[in-house]
């Protein structure tokens, strides 16, 4: 199938930044109780260990979420700038299960403090020809670039799954969606993106 095709190729550009090396994610069962003493251990410590599990669990959501809001070459050094934000803040989490929810407010929050301290906003076609220049995957950024464009509902949960990696159970248990409204998103997402490529592809053709 076309998009699965397109996923290998986004992978790769994130990949080749630094996104989406991390270990795989802790099983359903035991995702509250592994965070939950992760989070004790940093709070308690300031055990940096600990948090790195944290940041290895959780940062291809951070990636993911700040990829969907923010110009591409402005996410690396804003996933550092959200997991940095998380440690000094950790102590204000209340519950230390809810780990994942509030890391990804936190990104949402980042995300919208960046644009709002931006004077000049980033066209999409500007930040993914930058991109283009990158690597040679362009169809692959052509996509991404559709992808931005969907709305918020769909585009987050598109990316966490077809760029990030992320399963739609893994979606819900990190950022605390319900995995039936990750399902559907997704699902809905798909269906629009495939009619925007196939309109892009359509007006490519009459400018030839």
């Amino acid at each position: 199938m076309y998009e699965v095709e397109v996923t290998g190729d986004l992978l790769r550009i994130v990949s080749s930044n630094g996104g989406g090396q991390t270990a795989p994610a802790p099983s359903a069962s035991a995702v509250d109780s592994v965070e939950a003493r992760l989070v004790e251990a940093v709070r308690r410590d300031g055990d940096r260990e600990a948090f790195g599990q944290l940041y290895n669990a959780y940062a291809r959501m951070v990636h993911g979420i700040l990829l969907a809001r923010v110009p591409y070459a402005e996410v690396d050094d804003l996933v550092q700038d959200v997991f940095l934000h998380a440690f000094k803040k950790l102590g204000a989490l209340r519950d230390p299960a809810a780990f994942g929810p509030w890391l990804a407010m936190i990104t949402r929050n980042r995300a919208m403090d960046f644009h709002r301290r931006t004077r000049d906003t980033m066209e999409l076609t500007d930040t993914f020809a930058a991109a283009a220049r990158m690597t040679p995957q362009a169809e692959a950024n052509e996509v991404l670039a559709l992808i931005r464009e969907l709305p918020e509902t769909y585009r987050e949960p598109l990316i966490l799954r077809f760029v990030e990696g992320m399963t739609g159970p893994e979606i819900a248990e990190r950022t605390g969606l319900a995995p039936a409204s990750v399902r559907v998103n997704i699902h809905r997402g798909m269906k629009l993106l495939r009619e925007r490529i196939t309109q892009s592809g359509a007006a490519k053709e009459r400018k030839r």
